[in-house]
């Protein structure tokens, strides 16, 4: 196989998580001291108090052709408390930003729901309350990720958690009596992807594996599963259940990172599939600013693709697109992480023959034909998806 698999385990360690991403709780709460400090600082000297973020606009989006993933730019804004147009918005700041330091002080972790809930309730001697609805702190955390040049996990902060994780891989949970366990032995589902999965929290003590397959559909996470996939070809899975959840990408990024796991990404052939792979690979737009604690721009890619529904023989298989898949795929061809010839033809097969392909057609040769035939000749042959 094509995959790295001479390199022994010291070697699969080589690679270190960046500075950013190892930051303790302790700095991370010194940090978002300091932002409170400085709003405190400007008030004793009879400054307005100001805050500023980062600008969240498409035109402050760019791809960072060097590192291979999407970025935040640099523009800013400033907010002033004393505008009545940014008085409410910095107030909230100023609650997220304590609650969140209470919470790295005390230990405690919440959802973002859960803050929600927490500061839902009126400004004291008025009628007002700090927050009327989850949108609104949902935007100020994220202003405050930008602030703190963090991401909400480290705040203390989590989401629904989404996403399975499968293979001969050893994890320690050291916010729960250290238990540790291995991945392969917790039944058929594997192990839930917490939302939180930082490495002060989720120790990653051992791998034993040759690459890192990331599936689209929980169906088709099961049926590799099922069939042994993972220990015959020495792999670890992960599903991911549609888009990739930051608690998913996060364990992606750091399996690689850490051990020097290839990644290889596997969904339906459609250009919302191909889309799963792209934020795995370069980022999200909505989450350019955490694309260097997410992304994977050394991502492969092996299907489902258009061309095999001629090698296969799956043209009876196929689904049609509706025009939201075509206007898809059209902007999908713009996007310059899919400007290589081989992608160019993906999308150009879809929008002119307005067909798509799911993981499960593949049972229409026969259930394991996933497991025993398609996917190991494409690795094995490294038909992977050029960039």
């Amino acid at each position: 196989m094509w995959l790295i698999m001479a390199v022994d385990k010291k070697e699969k360690k080589a690679k270190k998580l960046e500075s950013y991403e190892t930051e303790t709780s302790e700095e991370i709460a010194r940090k978002l001291y300091g932002i409170a400090e400085n709003v405190v600082h400007q008030i004793e000297h009879k400054h307005p108090p100001t805050f500023t973020t980062k600008v969240r606009g498409l035109n402050n989006v760019y791809f960072d052709e060097k590192n291979g993933y999407i970025q935040l730019g640099d523009k800013q804004v400033t907010r002033h408390f004393l505008n009545l147009g940014a008085a409410r918005k910095f107030m909230q700041t100023m609650e997220i930003n304590s609650k969140c330091y209470e919470y790295l002080q005390e230990g405690k972790t919440a959802s973002i729901r859960e803050i929600y809930y927490e500061l839902k309730k009126n400004i004291k001697g008025t009628n007002e309350n700090i927050f009327d609805a989850q949108e609104e702190s949902n935007d100020v955390i994220v202003d405050l990720e930008h602030s703190a040049n963090t991401i909400r996990e480290k705040l203390g902060l989590n989401a629904e958690p989404r996403g399975a994780l499968y293979g001969d891989i050893t994890l320690r949970d050291l916010k729960h009596k250290n238990d540790e366990f291995n991945c392969s032995k917790l039944g058929r589902g594997g192990w839930s992807i917490m939302s939180r999965i930082e490495p002060e929290e989720v120790e990653i003590v051992d791998v034993n594996a040759d690459f890192l397959l990331v599936i689209e559909t929980s169906a088709m996470y099961g049926r590799l599963i099922e069939e042994g996939y993972a220990k015959k070809n020495n792999a670890i899975l992960i599903g991911t259940s549609g888009q990739a959840a930051r608690g998913a990408r996060r364990l992606i990024h750091r399996l690689h990172y850490e051990y020097n796991l290839p990644v290889i990404v596997f969904t339906d052939g459609d250009p919302y599939g191909w889309y799963i792979y792209s934020v795995i690979k370069s980022g999200s737009m909505a989450l350019a600013a955490h694309s260097k604690y997410l992304s994977v721009p050394d991502a492969r890619y092996v299907g489902m693709t258009l061309t095999d529904v001629e090698e296969y023989g799956l043209q009876n298989v196929t689904e049609k697109m509706k025009e939201g898949d075509i206007k898809r795929a059209k902007e999908l061809m713009d996007y310059p992480w899919f400007k290589s010839k081989a992608w160019q033809n993906q999308l150009k097969i879809a929008i002119d023959k307005k067909i798509r392909i799911e993981q499960q057609a593949l049972a229409n040769k026969s259930l394991d034909f996933v497991a025993k035939k398609y996917l190991p000749e494409k690795i094995a042959n490294q038909k992977f998806v050029e960039e």
